[in-house]
């Protein structure tokens, strides 16, 4: 993979893209942790005065302390309920596409290319992201800049921090969310994003705004809450330093030959095209780059081959529903085509406790290593592919109740 050293970081702002802000489809981007033990009406006041001597040695004036925390005193029960809640890995991925790629937002979307079609061959020169999926990722975010939040970010993350969700995260977040306001992008009344403390537009941590945000209409400040040119070029910063390889796509949705042989799921894009894979779009395959056969409903659903950007993207979001949908999103605002192919029927599919007991049971093979933690990625994907192998079945990765009373039976 050609994801940088500073990948680790952004896989935490990933983790944090919250439920209910970027429209209808985006959510949760990490499964219910449990959730904090703090009072829901906590005083934030002691948490607040023990915080003052970090921010100060960090070079937070005493003036810009005081207006981020002016009216700070109770912690936000709000914010404390949506750390038990659950999203993209609860659900589904075709259910999660319908709202994520629906075809009100392919519409909007497109709309929003014309409008901004110089700002965006601007974008696309500086950083070698493409306009598509820099609008896709602004189309799952935040509707295109229409649903940005609302949460006042101080006040969600001193929350967060003061109840320990996470460890440190939050309050880490939260000096860098200090540094944000004495630097003067963005006034503290302004200063508003997720329940997670995901801001603006673009839904980034504070710790992502202050590494990648851009100034990008050349007025002093980094707004990703406000300019549309400043939230589009701090998306694509953000990619380009991700590793995101302009010489290919995220991937291609494509259709197998009858006799497609799915345990050599990893191979070249040439070596997919030997073997008639075909692009759904009807253009070819190109002619280089590594790919891995994706089939997230299952052998008979929609294929794709993924190719190292699809990591990129999911290091923006660590759910595979949310990069597939900013995939396919990217694909039809630029003219591709719908998925065909059908999603399997919901009864196929292992609920969270399956998927727990599906790892435990790989885990006992030592075909899996991790956590149990019900999460359907590519960790899992993995140790099914090699026990589906290793047991003469359809090596397509996907889980279900049939594969895991397989599994019971073998063991």
């Amino acid at each position: 993979m050609r994801i940088r050293t500073g990948r680790l970081v952004r896989i935490l702002v990933s983790a944090l893209v919250l439920a209910g802000v970027a429209g209808p489809g985006a959510g949760l981007a990490q499964p219910a942790q449990p959730g904090p033990k703090a009072p829901a009406a906590a005083n934030l006041r002691p948490f607040i005065e023990a915080l003052r001597p970090d921010a100060l040695a960090r070079g937070v004036s005493e003036a810009t302390f005081a207006a981020a925390f002016a009216g700070v005193t109770k912690a936000d029960p709000d914010v404390l309920a949506r750390t038990r809640r659950q999203g993209e890995f609860a659900r589904p991925v075709w259910e999660y596409l319908v709202g994520a790629v629906s075809g009100a937002r392919v519409a909007r979307g497109q709309a929003e290319a014309a409008r901004l079609a110089s700002t965006l061959a601007a974008v696309e020169a500086r950083f070698g992201v493409p306009r598509w999926i820099v609008l896709a990722f602004w189309g799952v975010e935040s509707d295109f800049g229409v649903s940005a939040g609302t949460v006042p970010t101080v006040r969600a993350l001193a929350t967060l921090a003061q109840a320990g969700f996470r460890g440190t995260l939050f309050r880490d977040e939260l000096l860098a969310a200090l540094a944000i306001l004495e630097r003067g992008d963005i006034a503290p009344a302004g200063m508003k994003g997720s329940w997670a403390g995901a801001m603006g537009q673009v839904q980034f941590l504070p710790s992502s705004f202050l590494a990648h945000a851009v100034d990008f209409d050349g007025d002093g400040h980094r707004d990703i809450w406000g300019s549309q040119a400043d939230a589009l070029a701090s998306i694509a910063s953000y990619l380009n330093a991700l590793g995101w390889n302009p010489a290919l796509s995220w991937g291609y949705a494509v259709t197998l030959p009858p006799d497609f042989d799915l345990t050599a799921y990893r191979a070249d894009l040439s070596d997919f095209a030997r073997r008639g894979v075909r692009r759904t779009d009807g253009a070819p395959l190109p002619a280089s780059g590594n790919a891995s056969l994706f089939l997230p409903g299952g052998h008979g659903g929609p294929a794709f081959l993924i190719t190292d950007n699809f990591e990129v993207v999911r290091a923006y979001n660590t759910s595979d529903s949310y990069a597939l949908a900013v995939g396919h999103l990217a694909d039809r605002l630029a003219g591709g085509p719908p998925l065909a192919a059908p999603w399997p029927n919901a009864a196929a599919r292992l609920d969270k406790a399956g998927l727990q007991a599906l790892q435990a049971g790989l885990a006992d093979r030592k075909l899996y290593a991790g956590e149990a933690d019900g999460r359907a990625g590519p960790k899992l994907r993995e140790a099914v592919r090699r026990y589906q192998i290793e047991q003469g079945l359809p090596a397509d990765g996907y889980a279900t109740p049939a594969l895991l009373a397989h599994l019971k039976g073998r063991s």
